[in-house]
């Protein structure tokens, strides 16, 4: 499952945003809202930061990595939508 950043942009708040990019990249910016939780730590720990209860949306840099992890959290059970074209999307469109 995917989202477009105009999709994300139009949902009713709040949601649960999580960046998966690496902590400096997180540092350096982000979408407003977003968790930052690295990718290693979500796939292998998701039950430490998921509820099966909530519906996740999730980036990286360009929408590559987020789509594996998001296929990965749904085969477990987790509702997990990728956010395409990731955070640079986000920069082109806002």
């Amino acid at each position: 499952m995917k989202i477009t950043v105009d999709e994300l942009l139009s949902l009713k708040k709040p949601i649960f945003l999580i960046d998966i990019r690496d902590v400096d990249s997180y540092q350096k910016g982000h979408i407003p809202g977003a968790k930052n939780i690295v990718s290693s730590e979500l796939i292998y720990h998701p039950s430490t930061y998921l509820d099966f209860n909530h519906t996740y949306y999730i980036y990286c840099d360009v929408g590559y990595l987020s789509e594996d992890v998001c296929m990965r959290l749904r085969m477990r059970g987790y509702r997990a939508i990728s956010i395409l074209g990731g955070y640079q999307n986000y920069l082109f469109k806002r």
